[in-house]
């Protein structure tokens, strides 16, 4: 298993093509958002929907985000012309994933670490694909707040 940290390598379109620095970067956001979205189903299957209403809430509209991401990423490593990154077939989890603090804490590092790897995206790309990492760079940064970030100037870096 895999944690949810790691950059794999992406995949050229042809053998012993050498991809461009916004496929590899679509590739690593790509493998980013797989383990969001495995760890937000995650964190879903730990919250009370209804104990904390407001946590499950905040943890499912992720988990929803992430996916749409997740598959719109797809759809942009292909026009980019490369075989997108597969998801891992596990990825690790906190031991410690029973309370609502941990829920939140874990949330928030997932959102941290998305809007790490839209920065990359951001400062990887050009034209359409650099518009929608900014905009999905800053619904991380704003999805973090609600999990207990602080704004940051420069959210990502």
């Amino acid at each position: 298993m895999s944690d949810t940290t790691s950059t794999p390598t992406s995949s050229p379109a042809t053998p012993g093509a050498v991809p461009d620095s916004a496929t590899e970067a679509l590739q690593a956001t790509l493998a980013a958002e797989h383990a969001a979205v495995f760890v937000y189903a995650a964190l879903g299957g730990q919250a009370s929907r209804s104990a904390q209403p407001g946590l499950y809430g905040r943890i499912t509209a992720a988990y929803r985000l992430h996916r749409t991401r997740r598959d719109e990423l797809i759809g942009l490593v292909r026009a980019a012309g490369a075989e997108p990154v597969a998801a891992e077939p596990g990825y690790q989890l906190p031991a410690d994933l029973g309370t609502p603090a941990a829920l939140t804490a874990r949330a928030l590092r997932l959102e941290q670490d998305a809007a790490s790897t839209y920065a990359y995206l951001v400062a990887s790309s050009t034209g359409a694909t650099r518009t929608w990492a900014v905009t999905a760079l800053l619904d991380a940064a704003v999805r973090g707040l609600g999990f207990g970030g602080r704004p940051e100037t420069f959210p990502g870096l």
